[in-house]
């Protein structure tokens, strides 16, 4: 039997799985580790559903628009946080579908360095650059053809700041 802390808590992330021509969308940034790859992911938000958090983050790392057309599947990982040092569990709500446009204007997030395209080959050949485990299961599970309907995910209007329950 595991015994976890009284203070224990899973950190709630999102990421989005872009795929174009075989190769998806990445981006590179800055960790307390150097340079890592990762899908657009990011925290959840008080007050947004997990579909306006992946929306959110997608834009805020990569400038352009994200529109979720399916739920690639929940994954949960364990790490060191890059901004506190401490252990953490992550679960992780993993999107795939449509990227739009790019606003040219648009600063990308702090610690973002840039955005990547890559084939699955290549992210499989440099695992040490993973910002977690969880980018290639994402990557693996949407080329297995995993996709659940958005309806499977409820927010109760409790949960938005503006009420507004997708």
């Amino acid at each position: 039997m595991c015994i976890m802390p009284r203070d224990w808590n899973a950190s709630v992330t999102v990421a989005a799985v872009i795929e174009r021509g075989g190769r998806f969308l990445l981006v590179e940034e800055e960790t307390r580790d150097g340079l890592r790859l990762n899908q657009p992911a990011g925290h959840l938000d008080p007050g947004e559903s997990l579909i306006r958090a992946v929306i959110r983050e997608t834009l805020e790392e990569t400038a352009h628009t994200f529109e979720p057309r399916a739920l690639l599947g929940c994954y949960m990982g364990r790490a060191l946080s890059s901004r506190t040092g401490t252990d953490v569990t992550y679960v992780r709500f993993a999107f795939t579908g449509d990227l739009g446009s790019l606003d040219t204007g648009r600063q990308l997030d702090t610690g973002i360095v840039r955005t990547v395209w890559m084939s699955a080959d290549e992210i499989r050949a440099c695992p040490e650059r993973h910002r977690t485990p969880l980018v290639l299961a994402c990557v693996d599970d949407y080329l297995a053809g995993k996709r659940f309907a958005l309806d499977a995910l409820y927010t109760h209007p409790s949960v938005l700041a503006t009420g507004d329950a997708s």
